[in-house]
């Protein structure tokens, strides 16, 4: 596939994955008043956005082949854990934007933007330690 169309594709996927966490995330945030709305809203997101990614990557980026349900499972806990770093980049990020200016606005931009960061990297860990060997 060429560099220009992959990053297409892997773009708008990313841009799928992210309107999946930040819908969550407005979900929650619009009918839950607690003290832990806003963790609520960024863990139920970030799972949310983490299985819509997973199912994308596997298929349509990596083109991983279906295995049995075991390993399949196995590739996802590899993936979800690989993503540990690149969440808590994200959290970060829009937790700042948050507190900073402690408007919806802007902590949707600091979503988006550690959103981003967090998918490059993201990219590179998963073909370098999760896809190569989910074929094997």
């Amino acid at each position: 596939m060429k560099t220009g169309s992959f990053l297409l594709k892997y773009t708008a996927f990313a841009m799928i994955a992210m309107l999946t966490n930040i819908s969550i995330q407005r979900i929650i945030l619009s009918i839950s008043d607690t003290k832990f709305s806003y963790i609520y809203a960024l863990v139920l997101g970030t799972i949310g956005g983490l299985i819509v990614k997973f199912y994308l990557d596997k298929n349509w980026i990596f083109y991983a082949t279906q295995q049995n349900s075991k390993k399949d499972f196995m590739v996802f806990l590899h993936y979800s854990a690989l993503g540990l770093t690149t969440t808590f980049i994200f959290w970060v990020v829009e937790t700042i934007f948050w507190f900073t200016w402690n408007t919806s606005l802007m902590r949707e931009v600091g979503a988006i933007i550690g959103l981003s960061l967090g998918y490059i990297l993201k990219y590179n860990l998963d073909k370098r330690f999760v896809f190569n060997r989910s074929e094997g």
